[in-house]
């Protein structure tokens, strides 16, 4: 007969911390792995994860004398690319435990009624070239490639389907990927109710993004225009929403709010990513980066107001057609929030 005494089980877990580094002018993404040991691998919680250190001198965010920074877990994502896996998102701080310079996360504070989704658009790159281009030339004027099907015009399919199953599995909120106007060209839409939600989701699809390619011998290239040229370049546009846009019922209410925007459009050009001005020229389905518009269903306009609001009785969302593929999503977060309460 048992004595009625039970021995927990303990199970190795590898949790996979990243950052952002102080890399200027967008930040580039880090990641460590440690091994912790828990009783259920399968319910590991953000507060099961430690604040972990890192040498700042190896990413630009400290001195080789005074080097260690701390990694402080903001949210976490189960991998399932990986036996017991977890991603545990992170603020940076200093070694004095103050917000380090680089943490754009901390600079500004969060609003659970801003819904945001951002459309993510990227390149997959083999030797420096997008995913199907020939080795000399180009390829045919795009066209054919947009929602394409088929190997000779989609190209890389089972690396997004592949990314796509993983985000789901993360929790992450994934609505829609699809390819886009040029070859070797994609997208993928990420949603989140709360502003910093949205972006941690963001962030944590790229890594899962990234390190997916990475596993294909592939590389993922967020520049707003990688190919000059006839082709489109790569946005991330941030179609958002409170309760004022969602519940408006109103074009001039809406109208109004897009009018905040203008005053304060050089501001969000500023944080909006690198080399913009090469994407946002008027052509390709931009607005020129020194004009400000407006428009329903104008995909030419700096932010677009969707058919769809407007069927819906002027209720829904706006969408922010600006933002360049390699911004940081929580520069685009925090300026959005700071003209909507303005």
């Amino acid at each position: 007969m048992g004595c009625g005494i039970s021995v927990a089980i303990m199970e190795n877990v590898k949790l996979e911390y990243i950052w952002l580094d102080g890399y200027q002018p967008e930040p580039n993404m880090r990641g460590k792995t440690t091994i912790i040991t828990v009783e259920d691998a399968l319910n590991v919680k953000l507060e099961d994860c430690s604040e972990w250190s890192f040498d700042g001198s190896s990413t630009q965010q400290a001195e080789g004398d005074t080097s260690d920074c701390i990694l402080k877990p903001v949210s976490i994502y189960s991998d399932s690319a990986r036996h017991n896996g977890y991603v545990v998102l992170c603020e940076v701080l200093d070694s004095e435990g103050n917000i380090h310079p680089s943490n754009t996360r901390s600079t500004w504070d969060d609003d659970e009624d801003m819904w945001i989704a951002f459309e993510q658009e990227f390149f997959l790159m083999k030797f420096g070239k997008p995913l199907g281009f020939p080795k000399k030339g180009e390829p045919a004027p795009q066209g054919p490639y947009y929602c394409s099907v088929g190997a000779d015009i989609a190209q890389g399919r089972e690396i997004i389907e592949e990314h796509l199953d993983i985000c789901l599995d993360a929790g992450i909120g994934i609505t829609g990927v699809n390819a886009e106007v040029a070859i070797g060209q994609w997208e993928f839409q990420c949603f989140a109710k709360g502003a910093k939600q949205a972006c941690d989701d963001l962030w944590a699809a790229r890594y899962f993004l990234c390190r997916t390619a990475e596993a294909h011998g592939l590389s993922i290239e967020f520049h707003p225009k990688p190919v000059k040229g006839d082709w489109n370049g790569s946005g991330m546009h941030a179609n958002f929403s409170n309760s004022e846009i969602r519940e408006a019922g109103d074009q001039e209410i809406i109208e109004a709010i897009c009018e905040k925007f203008r005053p304060v459009h050089d501001e969000h050009i500023a944080v909006y990513g690198s080399h913009n001005n090469q994407r946002l020229t008027g052509k390709h389905e931009t607005q020129s980066i020194d004009t400000f518009s407006y428009g329903v269903s104008d995909r030419g306009a700096s932010i677009r107001i969707p058919l769809a609001t407007v069927i819906n009785g002027w209720k829904g969302y706006l969408e922010d057609r600006r933002p360049a593929s390699n911004a940081d999503p929580y520069k685009i977060g925090g300026r959005i929030l700071e003209t909507l309460r303005s």
